[in-house]
């Protein structure tokens, strides 16, 4: 397959869950693809097991470190050269009271799912800009326009994320720069099953979880992936400063 054939990716977070499963799509479709990630021996890992050495390189990033993002980039260029397309996905969740919170689990959540965010673009805006071509796209969240309980500052964070995607995208249109953003539902993905771990009945948390999906089942990471593929595609020219829904209809429904 070769819809990402000579394009050059940056995936931020690409150790695991979706993050991997986005740079396994790529390097499939042709890309010669970066996994920024924190936990550099989980991205080695990662790399050796989707692509040879020549189409992937693991660089230990810092998302919420600006200088640490520009060091991938500047790493990728170095080796595969300029970048066409950049994947926001590193996030954390961060659930909590709103009248406990602390200002660290604040500055936390804001550090990794929002600053990340515009760290990575401030990166590599301004080699597409000067070349008048790339796509960013920004692992947002159904949480970007819906709210669950108990899950403060989390959605004000990623809310923040289809607002930078909306801005950026209109700021650079007319460069030919597009910035999307994709917002998943429920995806099975380690951080699911933790979740789902730590509840007194695990098997009854997951068939509850199961039981709110219009589909009865929830998404695979891979289906996040092959949307990221076409929004960094050459098939989605006119698509800019907009949000894809990878939730199997669940926020479509007005109750349950």
């Amino acid at each position: 397959m070769t819809r990402l054939a000579g394009k050059v990716a940056v995936i931020t977070g690409a150790g695991r869950g979706i993050g991997a499963a986005i740079a396994s799509a790529f390097v499939r479709e042709g890309a010669a693809v970066v996994l920024a990630e924190l936990d550099i021996a989980l991205a080695r890992e990662t790399a050796a097991r989707i692509g040879s050495a020549d189409k992937v390189l693991a660089v230990q990033t810092d998302v919420t470190q600006s200088a640490s993002v520009q060091n991938a980039v500047s790493e990728a260029e170095a080796k595969f050269g300029p970048i066409d397309v950049l994947v926001n996905n590193a996030g954390i969740n961060v659930f909590c009271d709103p009248l406990t919170m602390t200002d660290d689990d604040w500055r936390r959540c804001f550090a990794v799912d929002l600053d990340g965010v515009w760290n990575g673009c401030r990166a590599v805006l301004p080699g597409m800009v000067e070349r008048g071509r790339g796509s960013i796209v920004n692992i947002a969240s159904t949480h970007s326009f819906k709210i669950i309980p108990g899950c403060f500052p989390y959605p004000v964070a990623k809310h923040g994320v289809i607002g930078l995607t909306r801005a950026l995208g209109i700021e650079y249109a007319g460069r030919q720069v597009r910035v999307n953003a994709i917002a998943p539902g429920y995806i099975e993905t380690k951080l699911t099953h933790d979740w789902w771990n730590e509840q007194a009945d695990p098997a009854k948390a997951k068939q509850a979880t199961l039981d709110l999906q219009p589909m009865k089942r929830i998404g695979q990471p891979e289906e996040v992936a092959m949307t990221a593929v076409f929004l960094a595609s050459d098939e989605a020219p006119f698509i800019n400063a907009s949000c894809i829904t990878v939730d199997g209809g669940r926020s479509a429904l007005y109750h349950d």
